[in-house]
């Protein structure tokens, strides 16, 4: 590496807070260093916590070296995408929109590397070695509001997200069209905490959706779920429906269900075919129902420890369920992607 590379890189590794000790690692693994680099905390209980464990998991399966690097900072995206090229990074990967326009500046830089953005849009133009992916989460969103209208005693359910932006705003419509679906009477109701990483706001909003009648609450926050589960665990009766099955411990009374969106499966199955030879970037790809990333999903401790009231609704509740799932994969059941709020 010459001198101007180092001091790139070091310059890159500051941004990073990649210790003195770390530097020589990354340069022995050129060519065989996959990078996640992900722009919410770990510790959610859901999508990073996820990606992190696949991504160790399959390092240890194929004999690659792995780094998690956290960017909390978008100033610093640019910066930390360029020190991992500069690294050698044979695959990053990144999530969520907010990386779309490093990764379009810096991926015609690095074309020996594979760059993978998990939640995004597709790139017009596309780039030859970048390969984004994006989710039809609104089809379980479409089954959460069918199990709702089932479950809901008030008739009245509410809708928390992250942030309004269109696949989210998706989300909700998608809920409330299942909803309304079954229950033409019912209300839904969507409120927004303005970040992914707030529990404090998430419980605030939920504990007023619950005071004012909403007895099923479909969340959509990352680690702003946390404070919506607390406020659902404060009474019995109250239902919430979140996206990881690592949420289901945190309220095995209130977690009734997840739409499960399994970032860690969807990590692991594309850096798989990123470390195969017949890897093609310039592409796009939607996930949805039926291939093992998306899906609604029962918590199993609900069904033990629920109320039994709502336990024995769920069983027939889920058979319901079950059939618009087969009705959605077989085309007979259409559900829009409407992103106006």
């Amino acid at each position: 590496m010459d001198r101007r590379s180092f001091l790139q890189l070091g310059a890159g590794a500051a941004a990073l807070g990649l210790t003195a000790g770390l530097m020589p690692q990354m340069a022995r693994a050129a060519g065989g260093l996959v990078a996640l680099v992900h722009t919410q905390a770990a510790g959610d209980n859901g999508p990073v916590d996820a990606m992190i464990a696949k991504l160790k998991q399959l390092s240890e399966e194929q004999g690659f070296t792995y780094r998690a690097v956290y960017a909390q900072d978008p100033a610093t995206y640019e910066t930390v995408f360029r020190t991992l090229g500069d690294a050698g990074a044979s695959i990053i990967v990144s999530t969520f929109n907010e990386v779309a326009e490093p990764f379009k500046a810096l991926a015609s830089s690095y074309p020996d590397t594979k760059w993978i953005q998990l939640f995004a849009d597709p790139f017009e133009p596309a780039i030859p070695n970048v390969v984004t992916v994006s989710y039809d989460y609104y089809l379980g969103c479409y089954l959460s509001g069918v199990f709702a209208a089932k479950m809901s005693t008030s008739g009245k359910i509410g809708f928390i997200g992250g942030v309004s932006i269109p696949p989210l705003n998706a989300d909700f419509n998608a809920l409330k069209a299942g909803v309304l679906s079954v229950r033409p009477d019912a209300t839904v109701t969507a409120a927004f905490a303005g970040s992914f990483q707030d529990p404090a706001k998430g419980q605030e909003i939920a504990t007023q959706m619950f005071n004012d009648g909403i007895d099923y609450i479909q969340t959509d926050a990352a680690a702003t779920d946390g404070g919506i589960i607390a406020a659902a665990n404060e009474k019995e009766g109250r239902m919430v429906s979140c996206l990881s099955p690592a949420q289901f411990p945190l309220g095995p009374k209130s977690v009734i269900s997840i739409v499960g969106l399994d970032f860690g499966i969807s990590l692991y199955n594309e850096v798989t075919k990123a470390l195969g030879v017949d890897w093609k970037g310039g592409t796009h790809e939607h996930t949805g129902l039926g291939t093992g990333v998306i899906d609604f999903i029962a918590s199993p401790l609900f069904a033990e420890q629920g109320p039994a009231e709502l336990t024995a609704k769920a069983k027939e509740a889920l058979k319901d369920v079950d059939k618009v799932r087969a009705g959605i994969l077989d085309g007979s059941v259409k559900v829009e992607f409407n992103t106006t709020l």
